[in-house]
């Protein structure tokens, strides 16, 4: 079996290292590209999301690498990212292709059916063999998370354009060496050093959430690496949701630091009731922005997200009586690189003046 997946954030660290551990030929597509969109929107349901597109389109292209196998994760809710594995199936077989498409389900919605497929995958190993290989790999994912984070959270103070990358770089490499749990909880630690280590301007910066659907936030080629724009312009940034937090068998979220039920609290006078994928999240996460202190928030969502929609229509009154203001960039195919550039300028000149303002009523 050769296994291909669609590419989202850090997954590929994930999937590279647990199948190393577990045998099996794992070979990931080529990066998105423009090519990847223009498969996808060939192939695709015209209104279907843009992830839905995009994954479809790497998995399209790693099938033409040579894969004989799919994986692609489930998802269960009110969320149409359940179906994806589903559709794509039938569009890649009606393509003419002849392969084994596998889902795998998050370990917090089905642990035993997550265990039963990795076994499907690696047949050759026990049980045992499996739960210690997502064990540590997993540890190993939550370190990447952190470093990405890490990398997120400085950018804003480099003294040299490109420096966070370069740090990055390193300390990804580290994390890269690592095999046994204790080498990856010393690698860690290194490589967070790294980033505590670097020169950094002294500098009050612009504090922004990045909040919505997981998707949009974790996969740099859909948001126009909106994270590299805003740190290079001085933006301190907090993002909602990381990788290991969305598919981890718990909710206390150890790498975003913000346990589900505490945001499902911070919304419940907005939107008491979950509406699948990140739709009562992105509530939340708005709610908790102001009371960090941050100067504003971004949400991030795919055309017809049925979940981030139902956010977007509550977040100008979460706006309003928590005096924090909400930029929305609603992306699909037709969306510009420019035009999103444009929107975020204007944005952070907004809450500069802001800033300015209650500066100057206060002094």
């Amino acid at each position: 079996m050769k296994l291909t997946t669609p590419h989202m954030g850090t997954v590929e660290y994930l999937l590279t290292d647990l199948f190393a551990r577990l045998g099996v030929d794992y070979m990931p597509p080529p990066p998105t590209t423009q090519k990847t969109l223009r498969l996808g929107l060939q192939h695709g349901p015209e209104f279907a999301c843009l992830p839905l597109k995009l994954t479809l389109g790497n998995l399209i292209e790693g099938l033409d690498e040579g894969a004989d196998a799919t994986l692609m994760v489930g998802g269960c809710g009110p969320c149409r990212f359940g179906y994806y594995a589903d559709i794509q199936r039938r569009i890649i077989k009606g393509l003419g292709y002849d392969y084994e498409a596998i889902v795998l389900e998050p370990p917090a919605h089905d642990f035993r059916q997550f265990v039963a497929t990795l076994k499907h995958i690696a047949p050759d190993k026990s049980y045992r063999d499996i739960w210690n290989a997502f064990k540590t790999g997993f540890r190993k994912a939550q370190a990447y998370d952190r470093v990405d984070r890490a990398a997120i959270e400085t950018r804003c103070y480099e003294t040299e354009r490109g420096a966070t990358d370069r740090v990055r770089e390193q300390a990804q490499a580290l994390l890269a060496k690592t095999w046994s749990h204790h080498e990856v909880i010393e690698a860690e630690t290194a490589a967070l050093r790294l980033f505590d280590e670097m020169p950094r301007r002294d500098v009050t910066p612009l504090r922004i959430s990045l909040v919505g659907e997981f998707y949009l936030l974790l996969e740099p080629f859909i948001n126009f690496d909106i994270e590299r724009y805003l740190g290079e312009r001085g933006v301190w940034l907090e993002r909602s949701v990381y990788l290991t937090d969305w598919i981890g068998p718990g909710t206390k979220n150890p790498v975003g630091g913000h346990p589900d039920e505490e945001v499902a609290r911070f919304a419940a006078p907005y939107l008491e009731y979950r509406v699948g994928g990140e739709g009562q999240a992105t509530v939340g996460h708005t709610v908790m922005a102001r009371l960090h202190g941050h100067d504003g928030v971004i949400q991030l969502l795919p055309f017809t997200c049925m979940p981030d929609t139902i956010a977007k229509a509550i977040l100008p009154t979460v706006s309003e009586r928590e005096d924090i203001p909400v930029l929305t960039l609603i992306v699909d195919e037709q969306t510009g690189k420019a035009g999103v550039h444009t929107r975020l300028e204007a944005f952070l000149d907004l809450l500069v003046s802001r800033r300015r303002a209650r500066a100057a009523a206060s002094a």
